[in-house]
């Protein structure tokens, strides 16, 4: 089995740096839209315990998407 070495961020090319910087930047927008919404969303609107999808958004990306389709619930007419 052949070992790539790592590299420093400064070997990276340019677009490899950007490519890195908009995707933490997509993970960090998922995780605080998430966490915001999860925060405001009364528990009844939460499939599941509240504090597992606190935790659960900080598996990337997976975590705040995971919330974002599946932990919600839609709020009941006249509620």
């Amino acid at each position: 089995m052949r070992v790539v070495p790592r590299k420093r961020w400064s070997e990276l090319g340019r677009s490899q740096r950007r490519a890195i910087v908009a995707a933490a930047a997509v993970e960090l927008t998922l995780t605080a839209v998430a966490l915001a919404d999860l925060a405001r969303r009364p528990r009844e609107q939460v499939r599941g315990p509240k504090p597992l999808w606190a935790l659960a958004c900080f598996v990337q990306p997976l975590g705040p998407i995971a919330y974002l389709v599946r932990g919600r619930r839609r709020p009941t007419p006249g509620a």
